[in-house]
């Protein structure tokens, strides 16, 4: 039987994972913010600390670790005759930039009383769109950077403000002029295309399959619709300073599930 296209290329793309392990292989890095991209044989099923991993009924599957993920992890192997493997994974632990700023106005720290319905409500709607299930690995297309420019800013980055830890930063921010046109990294379903909220102004994300997806914020223009198919390299929006920005430039984030990825990890160096 032929195999598609997609899992020829996988195949050239990854290597062994380990020695005797039914042929599982992989590409990624085991390391705080890593995305893992793999191919099990059909019908194995697959555990992440005692969480279901689906897997394509190819084989092809997809996780990651999140910004402050532990130095243990546990996958468990669950292979189509029942017989078990457990591997305990050394997670890579990185050292982050911290910044501390005094002396600032409270209005610059904490957004305002009457704001905070409206960045509750902006915050669900983020929240569903990277919670569909799209079970399609666009993900297989590989990835590339969705525009080139500066990086101003790096994952994993925190600001502690007035003594206050904010946020850490989930993503890599590319400064670039406004309406630079932005790709789209890789295959996917544009799942969110929102013109003006409150942090990020407007705001993309492209679902790859399995609950791993990109997010685009500050943009200027959304060229793309929610449901839409988009081929990476695709121009799917074009860069701003909208929402809560100092200037002009692209924030491009990835989740895998709940885990926020890093998404410099995964694509070559930027020109």
């Amino acid at each position: 039987m032929k195999l598609p296209i997609w899992m020829g290329c996988l195949a050239l793309l990854l290597g062994p994972l380990w020695a005797g392990a039914e042929n599982l292989s992989w590409q990624g890095e085991w390391t705080q913010g890593g995305l893992i991209i793999g191919q099990a044989p059909p019908g194995t099923r697959l555990e992440l600390d005692g969480q279901p991993v689906p897997v394509a009924p190819e084989g092809a599957f997809v996780f990651g670790f999140h910004r402050d993920a532990p130095p243990q992890a546990q996958l468990r192997m669950i292979f189509s005759d029942n017989r078990q493997t457990i591997k305990h994974l050394a997670i890579q632990q990185r050292q982050y930039h911290i910044q501390r700023i005094d002396g600032l106005p409270p209005s610059k720290v904490t957004p305002p009383p009457a704001l905070l319905k409206r960045i509750r409500r902006e915050n669900a709607r983020v929240a569903k769109a990277r919670q569909q299930e799209i079970p399609t690995p666009y993900f297989l297309s590989g990835f590339a950077w969705p525009t080139t420019g500066r990086i101003s800013g790096v994952y994993g980055s925190q600001r502690i403000l007035n003594g206050q830890p904010r946020q850490p930063h989930y993503g890599v921010d590319i400064a670039a002029p406004v309406g630079t046109p932005v790709h789209a990294p890789a295959d996917g379903i544009v799942t969110l295309a929102e013109p003006d909220l409150y942090y990020s102004g407007a705001t993309l994300i492209i679902d790859h399959g399995y609950r791993l997806s990109s997010t685009f914020l500050h943009l200027n223009q959304i060229a793309v619709r929610v449901g839409q198919l988009v081929r990476k390299g695709e121009m799917v929006a074009t860069v701003g300073k909208s929402g809560r920005a100092t200037g002009p430039h692209l924030d491009w984030r990835m989740n895998w599930r709940e885990a926020r990825i890093d998404p410099a990890l995964i694509v070559p160096p930027l020109p």
